[in-house]
């Protein structure tokens, strides 16, 4: 099967045979939440996930759990680069900016709330990288707690608590 890329390791094609389902089906269901964050499409996500993967050399998590764990934080890193881009564009790029006093406190939109939610992650990841994986995995990636718990080598039961205890801690960092 030629990928996205249109060729390349043989190792790589088949695990993107295996996993392509499940990422489009992750993918979909973390773009139909948030349509107005992106304007990618699944295909499109699925597609850059597989490239990035295959361009940092990661090809060889063929375990279907760690290799979801990883697709997630790549989802998470397109979506994210993609916010950053649309606004740098919105803002004009390098064009010279200008203030609107008139306007008063803007509303925060959907773009911004995934900026903040990574940079919290971000911050979060010095204290407890676990939290961050399953953040990752939840609500950038659409995964259940079983994918999650296979992922991660626990049980559910620990994902459910560390879910909350991470949800917590974002809501803290998000005030």
């Amino acid at each position: 099967m030629n990928g996205p890329d249109g060729g390349g390791s043989e190792p790589a094609h088949e695990l993107f045979s295996e996993m392509y389902e499940d990422l489009r089906r992750l993918a979909h269901a973390r773009l139909r939440r948030n349509e107005p964050v992106t304007l990618l499409d699944t295909t499109s996500l699925v597609h850059e996930t597989f490239l990035r993967v295959l361009k940092s050399g990661r090809v060889g998590e063929s375990e279907r759990p760690r290799f979801l764990a990883y697709a997630a934080r790549v989802m998470r890193s397109i979506i994210v680069d993609f916010v950053r881009q649309r606004h740098a564009e919105r803002r004009g790029g390098d064009d010279p900016r200008v203030s609107l006093d008139a306007m008063g406190d803007a509303v925060p939109s959907a773009e911004d709330e995934v900026l903040r939610i990574s940079e919290a992650l971000d911050e979060l990841a010095k204290a407890d990288e676990r939290l961050v994986r399953i953040v990752e995995m939840r609500y950038f990636g659409g995964y259940t707690e079983e994918d999650i718990a296979l992922a991660l080598g626990v049980n559910e039961r620990t994902v459910r608590r560390e879910w909350q205890k991470a949800r917590l801690l974002l809501a803290l960092a998000l005030k």
